[in-house]
């Protein structure tokens, strides 16, 4: 699955830039559109929110993938899930009762997902996997995009995999940080499922044909396991 986070689109044309990674000749379209919520507290960054959101929601189909950056979940991100997102993830550094938060996305229509920072061990959260959808794993400090990739946060993944590989665990995994085609590959033969590509989609001209590289070099690994 591959995920374009439109951190590095041009805000000023977010319908545009998001129909420029649907269906077309080369790709069948990306699978979730990755939208990026900071606050300026939890990360050092502001973004955009719930506004926005509504606005991308009407134009397109795509199913967006909030990741929230944010102080508070517990009271800012069910509301994501009620306006229509698909996939709302939080930060488990941001709060004390996970689960429950989870718990509330999914009772307002959403997937619960689970995001962990690059220093943030996974073992402590391991027995609540079990209460998510998705396990976010960044590969780069949250706040800014066209951060360098940490390979080091590769074991994360590579830990859940044998877990969800062993029936242990149903989860989907996803990647965050540094995602290009230099580094998909190792992330892919890690055990990701979802890549979320910022620059590498929208750094240049036809994003199309970008997320269709992605794609190709993610899909070549997977096949050989």
């Amino acid at each position: 699955m591959i995920a374009p986070s439109i951190l590095s689109a041009d805000f000023a044309n977010l319908a545009a830039e998001i129909a420029a990674v649907g269906p077309s000749d080369i790709d069948p379209g990306v699978d979730w559109v990755h939208v990026d919520v900071m606050d300026n507290h939890f990360v050092p960054n502001l973004t955009l929110g719930m506004p926005v959101v509504e606005s991308i929601l009407k134009a397109t189909d795509i199913p967006l993938d909030c990741h929230l950056m944010i102080e508070d979940p517990g009271r800012w991100a069910p509301p994501y899930a009620e306006a229509g997102a698909y996939n709302v993830t939080f930060h488990a550094e941001a709060t004390d009762d996970p689960v429950a938060v989870g718990r509330d996305i999914r009772a307002a229509g959403g997937k619960a997902g689970l995001a962990i920072k690059p220093g943030t061990p996974l073992e402590p959260y391991l027995e609540i996997l079990k209460d998510f959808d998705t396990l976010l794993v960044m590969s780069v400090e949250p706040g800014f995009g066209g951060q360098k990739f940490m390979p080091e946060v590769l074991e994360k993944v590579r830990t859940i995999r044998k877990k969800i590989d062993s029936g242990d665990l149903r989860l989907l995994v996803e990647i965050d940080g540094g995602i290009s085609a230099s580094t998909i590959e190792q992330a892919a033969e890690a055990g990701v499922d979802c890549f979320v590509a910022g620059s590498a989609v929208y750094g240049g001209d036809d994003p199309a044909g970008r997320v269709a590289d992605l794609r190709r070099l993610a899909t070549a690994v997977r096949d050989k396991h």
